[in-house]
């Protein structure tokens, strides 16, 4: 869930100091012990997402300056540190020039790295970040554009990418704050259209008189107060996209002839005696339960079905919890330059608090969030006490925050609990050793528990439970299969609580 640092060196001494170091600071490390490896990893058949690289310059078959060619070849746009020895400074300027963002001299010190790796994970985000919201504001926001690690993201831009191709109205769900928006621009910016307008419009922000009016223009004189002839959001949007945000707040009377601009390709200003012909692309959003609504009366149900041809669905932010942490590199980033304040990195603590919370707000939540820790912010780095609401949320939460402060784990030769053990006491958690019967627990049953303990104090970060259990991330996963463990899994992304 942590940025992806890869780590490219031949040497395995050099290699295993770096991914020490890189797991220390709180990424998560991934190897290659060659140039064409480190290659295969980023643009071979199974190619692995990746923030940042560590890259050692002289290397054989396929040097440093090799991998940095291949990679802008490749058009790969990810920051590099590369390593060199004392006196190779002629490679660093030429590997400079090749596009790395900084260099470290062989051995590296575990400070000087991590301010490397601080310095490029941050200039990375904020170019990111400025990118996007130039192209967000100019139409041409692509899927690419999105933030995200997550699969189940990737599957609705896969979605939103076949609907680009076409001019098929989208109606996208989610709730609020989810990003709505930014799907409907990325549609906008991936269609042929995108050289066209992109006019967005809060339905549940206008007024019900004005509704109407807004949507569809009116004709000077057309009631009081209307000095000058209006066009209308639907005769601005001709030839783009109109999209209609939180579609589900609209009035009857407005829905009726949305009906008929959608079905028929115009629409009626308000005063006017003749229909004016548009050409539209609808994308509307909502974050209601439209069919409980066209149950209830409350939405018409032959403009649901004229709405609801290409429905996209956009899941929570607490279901995607692999985007906590690049969301908020790119919120970081963009809030620090500002407000003009230093600030690179979230302390490894405050992140993890960060992947623990609900986030009931959505993407929006944690923008505001982060926001307002960058203005608290007196250092580098954003640490817990920068977060005081949820900081003071997950005080008052559940047994799971009391287990990840808990010192050490003592064993209990009582028989175990009813709820999955390791149990809370007042000395901290216990693991039973004898069963009901007062019978030693089978080593499976303990392992079980340990595993289930250790995914909870660790928030769920795989490769620090695998680094405390001493055992690989992939032995790790191999036991969570093998004792039925895979729903706590970081693939679920829910912590473990130990009851």
């Amino acid at each position: 869930m942590s940025a992806v640092v890869l780590v490219v060196d031949d040497d395995p001494v050099q290699r295993r100091l770096i991914e020490s170091m890189v797991r220390r600071f709180g990424y998560q490390p991934l190897m290659a012990d060659s140039g064409q490896a480190a290659l295969h990893l980023l643009t071979g058949p199974h190619k692995r997402t990746v923030d940042c690289l560590v890259l050692d310059l002289v290397m054989p078959d396929l040097d440093g300056l090799g991998v940095l060619a291949r990679m802008r070849d490749a058009g790969l746009d990810i920051p590099v540190i590369v390593q060199t020895a004392h006196g190779g400074i002629d490679n660093v300027v030429s590997a400079m020039r090749a596009g790395a963002s900084d260099f470290v001299v062989k051995p590296a010190s575990p400070e000087r790295l991590q301010v490397s790796l601080r310095n490029a994970l941050a200039s990375k985000a904020l170019a990111s970040e400025l990118r996007r919201l130039t192209r967000s504001r100019d139409g041409t926001l692509t899927m690419a554009d999105v933030v995200t690690h997550s699969a189940a993201i990737r599957k609705v831009l896969a979605a939103a990418e076949k609907a680009a191709g076409s001019a098929i109205p989208v109606l996208i769900e989610g709730e609020s704050g989810v990003g709505k928006d930014m799907i409907a621009r990325a549609i906008h910016g991936s269609s042929e259209r995108k050289a066209r307008p992109f006019v967005a419009v809060n339905c549940g922000a206008m007024p019900e008189n004005l509704v109407e009016s807004i949507l569809f223009g009116h004709e000077k004189g057309a009631f009081t107060g209307a000095t000058e002839k209006h066009a209308g959001k639907f005769v601005e949007a001709d030839g783009g996209t109109l999209f209609l945000d939180e579609v589900g707040e609209l009035p009857l009377a407005a829905q009726v002839k949305l009906l008929r601009a959608v079905q028929d390709g115009e629409v009626e200003p308000v005063g006017g005696r003749r229909p004016t012909k548009v050409d539209v692309r609808i994308i509307s959003a909502t974050n209601r339960d439209l069919i409980a609504d066209v149950k209830a009366g409350r939405f018409r149900e032959d403009l649901f079905y004229r709405l609801h041809v290409y429905p996209i669905s956009v899941p929570p932010l607490r279901q995607r919890v692999e985007d906590i942490p690049e969301l908020a590199r790119h919120f970081l980033a963009r809030f620090a330059a500002e407000e003009g304040k230093p600030v690179r990195a979230i302390a490894p603590q405050a992140m993890q608090m960060l992947l623990a919370h609900r986030w009931p707000g959505n993407v929006r939540q944690l923008e505001n969030a982060i926001f307002r820790a960058v203005v608290l912010a007196e250092g580098e780095e954003i640490g817990v006490n920068e977060f005081p609401q949820i900081a003071a949320q997950a005080g008052d939460s559940s047994t799971a925050n009391t287990v990840v402060d808990a010192p050490e784990l003592a064993w209990s030769s009582g028989p175990p609990r009813t709820s999955p053990p390791p149990a809370l006491t007042n000395n901290g958690p216990t693991l039973p050793l004898l069963d009901a019967q007062g019978e030693v627990r089978a080593l499976e049953a303990i392992e079980r528990d340990v595993i289930r303990f250790s995914i909870s104090h660790y928030r769920g970060q795989m490769s620090e439970v695998a680094r405390r259990l001493q055992i690989g991330r992939s032995t790790l996963y191999r036991k969570l299969e093998g004792l039925g463990l895979h729903g706590h899994s970081a693939d679920n992304k829910e912590p473990v609580s130990a009851k």
